[in-house]
């Protein structure tokens, strides 16, 4: 083979091997695009009349898939009425807040029973007065309503190692508190008066939506843990029960939801961000996420 038949099949064989690369890439987008449709198709919610069942458990973050499923829902005419099943030690007071008023939306026009499960105490019985009728289990720990705020004091330790922060900032009160310093009596009172302020609400809302005052308020918002029984007994659940008894309920205030499926509305999987459909088969992108999640400094409403 001389040195120009050399040189042909040369230039063929790489032309092979571009056009094998960009075909294989081409099909890996395709493939890539049928499976994340085939997932997004995974997500759609029932449709038909149903009664809608949605799982609130763990801690309580914003989550915009979760309010953008409640808007769903509340927009549904199919959805007839909603158990709502709660399993949670609370969360922040904005992610509350947001469960909160999504579902007293859902509330104006169906009925709305919470079922609390093991836990459903501070921003998780936040979630379970947006119900027109609470049901708890005998021993579900409950309660726990009022506001906290954490942070932690290193500056023992920064002053052992002989390590100082230098700060400037354009007044005394910008970023406080925070770790590496003592904090201020002004900078204390400020962070009370944000406490007060949650809190205050947090109690008023349960004052309204349990029907409570005086002393049977004050006996149920300092913060204190009860348990279901308990918690039956100040006003607090309406029922001790199961998933049975919020049907029950339900079927009580609309003969119409009787035989009615009960139907699970789901969060959709995430795109886990810039990984998207990489990451969550992987797993990294959750992670990515519940790392996000936990490093910014939020206003509280949990359990400890």
């Amino acid at each position: 083979m001389n040195a120009i038949e050399r040189d042909f099949y040369e230039e063929r064989r790489r032309k092979w091997r571009r056009s094998s690369f960009l075909w294989g890439f081409g099909i890996a987008i395709v493939l890539s695009l049928i499976v994340g449709a085939a997932l997004r198709l995974e997500t759609g919610q029932p449709t038909g009349p149903h009664i809608a069942h949605v799982a609130i458990r763990d801690v309580i973050y914003t989550d915009i898939d979760r309010e953008e499923m409640l808007a769903d829902l509340r927009d549904s005419d199919d959805a007839r009425a909603l158990i709502l099943e709660i399993d949670s030690p609370g969360g922040t007071t904005v992610g509350a807040e947001i469960l909160y008023e999504l579902l007293r939306e859902i509330a104006e026009d169906r009925p709305v029973v919470a079922v609390m499960g093991d836990v459903a105490a501070s921003g998780g019985y936040i979630t379970a007065i947006a119900a027109d009728h609470i049901i708890a289990r005998g021993n579900t720990i409950t309660g726990s309503i009022g506001v906290i705020m954490e942070y932690p004091d290193v500056t023992e330790l920064l002053d052992r190692v002989g390590v100082q922060f230098r700060t400037v900032r354009s007044s005394p009160l910008k970023a406080e508190p925070a770790p590496y310093r003592e904090t201020s009596p002004e900078a204390r009172a400020v962070q009370e008066a944000i406490i007060a302020d949650s809190y205050a609400w947090f109690r008023d809302l349960v004052a309204s939506r349990r029907r409570l005052q005086g002393d049977g308020l004050a006996a149920v918002v300092d913060g204190r843990i009860l348990t279901g029984r308990m918690a039956l007994q100040d006003g607090l659940v309406d029922a001790l029960g199961g998933p049975d008894d919020a049907l029950t309920w339900l079927e009580s205030q609309d003969e119409a939801l009787k035989n009615l499926p009960v139907l699970s509305w789901e969060l959709p999987d995430e795109d886990t961000g810039p990984l998207g459909i990489f990451g969550r088969i992987s797993g990294i992108g959750d992670s990515l996420q519940r790392i996000s999640n936990q490093s910014r400094p939020r206003l509280l409403s949990i359990l400890n």
